[in-house]
């Protein structure tokens, strides 16, 4: 899945082992302030400043507005990102790529688990706005698709990024991935079906484990375990 040689100097190693350490902190923290009710305050803040003030049930801005946050918040939905996910695992097959494919396989399929695990563990409540949107009935931290467009997209970002020599390129694809599970976070919020903290919780566990993922893949790499890029 990842290559050495798309981190090819010790200290870019040791800067991404720095993230993920601050990344498990980040969460397990905000997870305790949530679960002792601690970010009440600045959730409801957040999520009101989205509300329309004179019908709260409803985002602000235009209809049109509200249709675009629906179709890019459909980028985190568990069909969507499985849609992506095989994708990408058929093509590296058809690469003849196979222990990379199973390495991507299991990085991704981890991750759902554990973000339903999470879920069940916390068992929060959605924010009261929730009950107008449809298909929205599973527990609200960590946020789901932020957490879950944050390890496929970021994940195929490294796969697609590790085959391109040009440095800003690389940079064009990771930052494209970023964005995605930036936008598909934010629009949570601005529909209401997520507290801003489930958000940034799902943002975090799924970069972590998206990180985590990515080293362990490095250093099989490294050691020929997997396939390197073409």
């Amino acid at each position: 899945m990842i290559s050495a040689r798309f981190i090819p100097r010790e200290p870019l190693l040791l800067t991404a082992m720095g993230i993920l350490t601050g990344a498990l902190v980040l969460f397990l923290r905000l997870a305790d302030e949530v679960a002792e009710g601690e970010t009440r305050a600045f959730d409801f803040a957040v999520l009101r400043a989205f509300r329309d003030p004179a019908d709260p049930s409803r985002p602000i801005g235009p209809p049109w507005l509200q249709d675009m946050a629906r179709d890019f918040t459909a980028l985190g939905s568990t069909g969507v990102l499985s849609f992506v996910a095989l994708a990408a695992i058929a093509a590296l097959l058809l690469a003849k790529q196979h222990r990379a494919a199973l390495t991507t396989g299991i990085a991704i399929g981890t991750g759902t688990i554990l973000s339903s695990q999470l879920k069940y563990a916390f068992e929060r409540g959605r924010p009261e706005w929730a009950a107008h949107a449809p298909y929205v009935d599973s527990y609200s931290f960590p946020s789901g698709h932020a957490m879950m467009s944050a390890i496929v997209f970021l994940t195929l970002g490294a796969l697609l990024a590790q085959r391109r020599k040009e440095r800003r390129l690389k940079l064009f694809i990771l930052g494209i991935a970023i964005l995605l599970a930036l936008v598909v976070g934010i629009t949570r919020i601005y529909l209401g079906v997520h507290w801003p903290t489930d958000v940034i919780a799902g943002w975090t566990a799924g970069s972590f484990w998206a990180l985590l993922c990515w080293l362990v893949a490095d250093r099989l790499a490294r050691h020929r375990a997997i396939e390197s890029p073409s």
